[in-house]
């Protein structure tokens, strides 16, 4: 920010300082990053109990996982199980079998024919695997690991015995089984059988001599009738999600001077990526959040996440792309009534919640961008037909003032929205402007001249319809009548849109939207969501203000990474108890590969680049990232005085070099 700018704002807000002051961010470390920087690992403070949750999934199960550490230090667990595809009655948006368990594995375990008791939690660790390390009185150690198996319909736990004392220890391991069994008239396809049970179903008698260990696993699973029970052990299993979540780590690594945003865009990968379930459609990412399984959103995919997910380089996770275009793309129509918000059962299913929302907008947007960023002709072509309907669409709600009608938008009502709000219109508007790029690339030279005539057009009807001076701010109104600060007011900015970027960012920021958790809804209210608080981060770098975007982004990293309640992006508060959806966590990775990289593809085989390096970083890169190709590229960016040196890397030879100012745009051909 120039000086005379910095000395405006702080004026501004003298008056309001004792307010910031009362919501300024503030959160405990109550975790801290490992050496590694792969995992967190919880820090034993004298701050308990201690309560969270976390959602981690699998292609056919998901689990939320609520564990505590009580005042003495003794763990607790329940595991929260989903198992998309085994449908319930009636077969709606949440019909995936659910089942609570808080079994306790380790309480029938002898160790020296007296039961094991005492139990004192030592740390817990997060890297893609649930860790809890405890002890016990008498020199004997536990390691809990808990994941979800990458393929079956099964949670596996292992838990490894040491013997840390100088006696030996006398074990008894007893075989445990539980089976639950649904009702036929429940499920879709009759009853359910629920199986918790340890491995090889023998005892395990052991007289552990100091030093030695010995596992004891178990597996939940839940499977139709004649089903078959999966065979493949726990050791296996955890071989193959450490292995998914190191390749998940390795591609599109980020490497900065701040470990926090690093060690959270690496969380966030994974949590991005491993929601994605095996149905009879074929791969879908879906929400989660023990509620949203085996189906589609034209918010969450085709906007959140499918953007992203071509820069990933993860097979599964493209695939998953193609498929939602593919079920969306089935509801097309000549008589352009409203796409359906999401896709449920499986891709059998439709459901809209709150009307047309401006759906058509969110899945032109996410289409074209997604089959820029694949960089694949062949995608690109096959998208093409829904992309350019959900653009008809939307063309034939523009109202007399220019923009483009909704019923709601995609908080369904829960805020007021108007006829006509900011959101589907700018959506539409970026839909337009990457569509034009990609009819120019598909040789539809005539419409992609027409798609950058109603862009232009759009967007200065989005200027004068919806901006505003709310709250002494010169931004922009939700919605005609709206007369308080909403955050979806950061949304032009992510299109590029910075006509009124200055008075957006000084809202966004000032206490009647910004507070301890991120951005409220609504200034005057105690909700928040945070897709909206991750648009903003974006659309603050994006518009160039990199300094109070990465004050904001380091914040927001930290609380989420090593705060309460970790380790990956929330959804709400109060609604759903901030579930870890998935696609937030996309988000936040696009708060860093668009807003701090400015990276967004203009072709199949190009992309713009407007990287905003803050000040206190002298470096920062993008590893093994996947943009328009098949083949992935480094982006290695160093400062050079008072400029930045950015260097473009394919197959270990540089394929574009050049020094440009911070926040200067340029082109990139691959």
């Amino acid at each position: 920010m120039k000086k005379k700018d910095k000395d405006n704002y702080m004026k501004r807000f003298l008056i309001a300082a004792i307010a910031l002051s009362a919501v300024a961010v503030s959160w405990s470390h109550r975790w801290k990053i490992n050496p590694q920087e792969t995992a967190i690992v919880w820090v034993t403070t004298d701050s308990l109990p201690h309560n969270d949750h976390l959602e981690m999934s699998g292609e056919k199960i998901s689990t939320v996982l609520r564990y505590g550490v009580d005042a003495s230090r003794k763990f607790n667990l329940e595991r929260s199980m989903v198992w998309p595809m085994l449908r319930t009655v009636p077969d709606n948006t949440h019909a995936s079998l659910t089942r609570q368990l808080a079994l306790d594995f380790v309480s029938p375990v002898l160790a020296n024919r007296r039961q094991l008791t005492g139990e004192k939690v030592d740390s817990i660790s997060l890297d893609g695997i649930f860790t809890v390390y405890s002890s016990f009185p008498g020199g004997l150690r536990l390691r809990r690991e808990i994941f979800p198996s990458t393929e079956t319909p099964r949670l596996c736990e292992q838990y490894t015995f040491t013997n840390v004392g100088d006696a030996s220890v006398q074990l008894v391991l007893p075989s445990q089984r539980f089976v639950y069994s649904t009702a036929a008239e429940e499920g879709t396809e009759g009853a359910y059988t629920i199986t918790a049970a340890s491995e090889n179903g023998k005892d395990i008698l052991v007289s552990l001599a100091p030093g030695e260990s010995v596992e004891y696993n178990f597996a939940t699973e839940a499977l139709k009738a004649g089903q078959t029970p999966a065979t493949v052990s726990v050791d296996v299993e955890k071989e193959k999600r450490s292995r998914l979540c190191d390749s998940l780590r390795g591609n599109l690594v980020l490497e900065t001077p701040d470990p926090i945003v690093d060690t959270e865009f690496a969380m966030a990968k994974i949590r991005a990526c491993e929601s994605i379930f095996r149905t009879q459609s074929g791969l879908l990412h879906s929400p989660g959040g023990e509620s949203y399984y085996a189906a589609i959103w034209a918010n969450d995919q085709a906007e959140y996440a499918n953007p992203f997910f071509p820069l990933m380089g993860y097979d599964k996770a493209d695939e998953s792309v193609w498929n939602s275009f593919r079920l969306f793309a089935r509801y097309m129509n000549d008589e352009y009534k409203p796409i359906p918000s999401s896709v449920i059962s499986e891709g059998r299913d439709h459901f809209s919640a709150a009307g047309d929302r401006g759906d058509a907008a969110m899945i032109a947007y996410g289409a074209s961008r997604a089959a820029l960023a694949s960089g694949s002709k062949e995608r690109a072509e096959e998208v093409w037909p829904l992309i350019e309907w959900c653009l008809e669409f939307c063309a034939r709600k523009i109202n007399a003032d220019g923009v483009v009608e909704s019923d709601s938008d995609e908080l369904e009502n829960r805020f007021p929205s108007g006829n006509a709000n900011l959101c589907t219109s700018v959506l539409y508007y970026d839909a337009l402007v990457s569509a034009s790029s990609l009819a120019k690339d598909l040789g539809k030279t005539a419409l992609a001249k027409d798609y950058m005539k109603r862009a232009v057009a759009m967007r200065g009807n989005i200027n004068k319809y919806f901006g505003a001076n709310v709250q002494g701010f010169d931004t922009y109104r939700y919605y005609d009548g709206n007369d308080v600060l909403r955050s979806w007011i950061c949304i032009p900015l992510v299109a590029g849109i910075y006509d009124k970027a200055q008075g957006t960012i000084d809202a966004l920021l000032s206490p009647y939207l910004r507070f301890n958790d991120g951005l409220l809804s609504q200034s005057g209210t105690s909700t928040y969501w945070d897709r909206s608080t991750l648009y903003a981060l974006r659309g603050i770098f994006a518009a160039g203000d990199h300094e109070r975007g990465y004050e904001f982004l380091n914040d927001y990293s930290g609380l989420r990474l090593l705060g309460e309640h970790v380790p990956y992006p929330i959804e709400a508060w109060p609604e759903g108890s901030q579930r870890h959806l998935s696609a937030e966590s996309a988000l936040y990775c696009r708060v860093i590969t668009e807003g701090v990289f400015g990276i967004r593809p203009t072709g199949l085989k190009s992309f713009e680049m407007k990287p905003e390096m803050p000040d206190a970083w002298n470096f920062m890169n993008l590893k093994n990232a996947y943009i328009c190709g098949d083949k992935p590229v480094d982006i290695n960016i160093t400062r050079k005085g008072k400029r930045l040196k950015v260097e473009i890397v394919r197959d270990g030879k540089t394929i574009m070099s050049r020094s440009v100012n911070n926040g200067q745009a340029f082109k990139v051909n691959i």
